[in-house]
């Protein structure tokens, strides 16, 4: 059993390119996957790997000083879900697009799952779900507002389009582990929207503690890992996920003449140029080869790396 660790927390790290290769090195050394964006604003990700390994990241990150506020949550799962190890380095840790938007000098009001019902159960509160429009489809709380956007960058837009006439009232906002509703929220107050509210800990927690039948969400949470999606208990849920456009896919959408595993689903089916089709069909076919032979298929990363050496190597014989 793999246990599976989200963690972020809005902190200034001014040192955080350097502190890039200590982490990463620590978490090689564990056997530790997932992903970690690193940010002059703080740390934003999921990782995987054993009890002991996780615990050994977060000691780290808590002898460091600054991380003493990490929001973490943990669930777990029978195979990792995560293929490889990436400490990326970004201008935020999670996407708004705007500068100047710091949670850490004012940020909505946290709401804890035991108390969120109550809030949103209140009909002058307006709840607006902060994830994009695929995350939504698979399942929301009971009677929240979907921006129906793609990616986070679009909220900003979303806000000023849609937001005005509930100036004056209650808003109340979540997501997926309670990272953009800081970002969302924050953003909301400098728009002068004075009482705004967000779910700590976001969906993960309140599946994680709210008894399923006092439970006021319907349907999946997505999660950004090969679990695909979760349900109460943070148990893994139904869906898979296409190969090709990333979206969670029903065994029913796998009958459609339009998927083709690892290649297409009804979503993106004609949406990828030829080539794109090809090198899906390609990876699909290694990762089939890999099963074939007990071995775990590299990935596109690793492909493409050794594409372009190869390419590299070529040109320096054609000169």
């Amino acid at each position: 059993m793999f246990t599976v660790c989200a963690l972020y927390q809005f902190v200034r790290l001014d040192d955080f390119e350097a502190f890039r290769t200590p982490l990463r090195e620590l978490m090689v050394e564990l056997e530790v996957k997932g992903t970690i964006l690193l940010a002059l604003e703080g740390l934003n990700g999921t990782i995987s790997g054993s009890k002991s390994s996780i615990d050994g990241v977060i000691q780290f990150l808590q002898d460091d000083g600054r991380f003493d506020n990490l929001e973490i949550k943990f669930s777990h799962s029978e195979t990792t879900p995560f293929k490889r190890l990436k400490v990326k380095l970004k201008k935020e840790i999670v996407t708004l697009g705007v500068e100047h938007i710091d949670p850490l000098s004012s940020v909505g009001t946290y709401v804890n799952p035991q108390d969120w019902n109550a809030l949103i159960s209140d009909p002058d509160v307006v709840l607006i779900d902060t994830r994009n429009n695929y995350e939504y489809e698979i399942g929301s709380f009971k009677g929240a507002i979907n921006p129906s956007t793609e990616t986070f960058r679009e909220f900003p837009e979303y806000t000023k389009n849609n937001l005005e006439q509930y100036r004056g009232k209650k808003v109340a906002m979540f997501c997926t582990g309670g990272i953009r509703c800081e970002k969302s929220t924050a953003y909301l107050k400098t728009q002068g929207f004075d009482a705004v509210y967000h779910l700590q800990g976001g969906i993960l927690k309140y599946l994680e503690e709210v008894d399923e039948d006092q439970s006021l969400w319907e349907g999946e949470c997505f999660v950004f890992d090969d679990r695909v999606a979760v349900k109460h208990n943070l148990e893994q849920g139904q869906y898979d996920q296409c190969h090709a456009c990333r979206y969670p896919i029903t065994d029913e959408d796998k009958q459609h003449p339009h998927y083709e595993k690892g290649v297409s689903c009804p979503r993106c089916h004609g949406s990828r140029s030829e080539t794109q089709v090809s090198r899906y069909r390609e990876r699909e076919r290694q990762v089939q080869l890999a099963k074939e032979r007990g071995e775990e298929h590299i990935g596109d990363q690793a492909s493409q790396i050794i594409l372009t050496k190869a390419k590299k190597k070529s040109l320096k014989k054609q000169n």
